[in-house]
């Protein structure tokens, strides 16, 4: 399935538009991803395990999406926006949420 943010796919031309998809994925902090994460706070650097917390995030919120589109019977989503916010108590969780437009291309 194709997935982009854009509006269009070059070279493709959309035959019908199928409607709004939308993934969603919430995560919750690992205790010690935090504690090492706070050790790189202190000392600098970049944290790889957030960095692979957010792309796993990701990843599902945008095969949530695609399996939505696929539902709809489209083969590709074009506008989609992808946000990330903090939830819950003291913002202890990542909520990650795919959206976009399914359509059918040619």
């Amino acid at each position: 399935m194709l997935v982009t943010t854009t509006n269009t796919i070059e070279g493709h031309k959309i035959i019908s538009y199928r409607g709004l998809v939308a993934g969603e994925t919430i995560l919750g902090a690992n205790i010690f991803r935090d504690l090492f994460a706070s050790i790189r706070d202190i000392v600098g650097g970049r944290s790889g395990a957030y960095e692979q917390v957010l792309a796993d995030a990701r990843q599902t919120a945008i095969a949530e999406l695609t399996d939505q589109a696929a539902n709809l019977g489209a083969n590709a989503v074009i506008a989609v926006d992808i946000d990330y916010e903090t939830v819950g108590k003291n913002g202890s969780m990542l909520m990650v949420t795919a959206a976009g437009t399914a359509v059918k291309v040619e």
